[in-house]
């Protein structure tokens, strides 16, 4: 039944012009700086080939890339997740999802699952972009990889966030505000909370605030170290808000 319900939001948002617009300023923006960061990586190779151990093509422009796709999904994620579940609120769809003979963990893990499916494809879009490059030049696969795994973990963590605000309203552009409000103050915040907590020694509390700092959770896979607790963080983040989520229309039902 995940599956189900996952097929059908994705066909949702394959008929959508939003997620239409949204993947094609993504890819516009992201297609521009990779370009710009490859066209500036060629006019300096005289100077990398003067240097003992230059930064490769990877580093100087396969990672900025995947950073800069990091920020497009901050925008993105809310804005395709304020429908799921804010417009089936609002159109009154909700109580039939709600009483047919499917658990609220299979709703949630459906929405979930068809959202990231959305996202993978623009995730394989932007490891495509340093790939093309793989017969020309010596990429570092390793960094790559970590790139990658870097930005599937932000993208779940910022789905279920999103799909956690749209539960929240019946409105799905208040839903997309709230959404990019929680992943806006857990960028500013978390970070800052670990650096304060950890400075005056209270490491257990400052690993604890490190769940809700995903851009920290970034860092380390982004520079290829393979980071279990960063790893988990990501991980530990999307679980709790989905399981908020599923409490949240669990409550809904209950009511009625």
């Amino acid at each position: 039944m995940i599956f189900t319900i996952a097929g059908k939001e994705l066909r949702t948002l394959f008929a959508s012009p939003l997620a239409w617009l949204v993947l094609t300023v993504v890819q516009v923006v992201l297609g521009y700086g990779f370009l710009k960061r490859l066209d500036d990586f060629m006019q300096v190779q005289s100077q990398l080939a003067q240097m003992a151990s230059p930064p490769g093509i990877t580093e100087l422009v396969a990672a900025p890339t995947y950073a800069t796709a990091a920020a497009m999904l901050l925008f993105a994620v809310p804005l395709l997740a304020m429908r799921m579940i804010a417009e089936e609120r609002r159109n009154q769809t909700l109580t039939l999802l709600l009483s047919a003979p499917v658990s609220m963990t299979e709703i949630i893990l459906g929405k979930f699952t068809g959202l990231m499916s959305f996202l993978l494809i623009i995730i394989l879009l932007v490891l495509a972009m340093p790939l093309l490059l793989a017969t020309g030049t010596r990429l570092d696969f390793g960094l790559l990889a970590g790139l990658t795994l870097a930005l599937l973990l932000l993208a779940a963590s910022f789905t279920a966030v999103s799909l956690y605000a749209s539960s929240l309203t019946a409105q799905p552009m208040a839903a997309a505000l709230l959404g990019f409000g929680m992943l806006l103050a857990m960028l500013f915040m978390g970070e800052t909370a670990g650096d304060s907590l950890r400075a005056r020694g209270w490491q257990v509390p400052a690993a604890f605030a490190q769940v809700f700092s995903p851009l920290k959770n970034f860092e380390p896979l982004g520079r290829g170290i393979i980071d279990s607790y960063a790893i988990a963080c990501p991980l530990l983040l999307a679980a709790a808000f989905l399981i908020l989520a599923i409490r949240r229309l669990d409550g809904r039902r209950l009511r009625g």
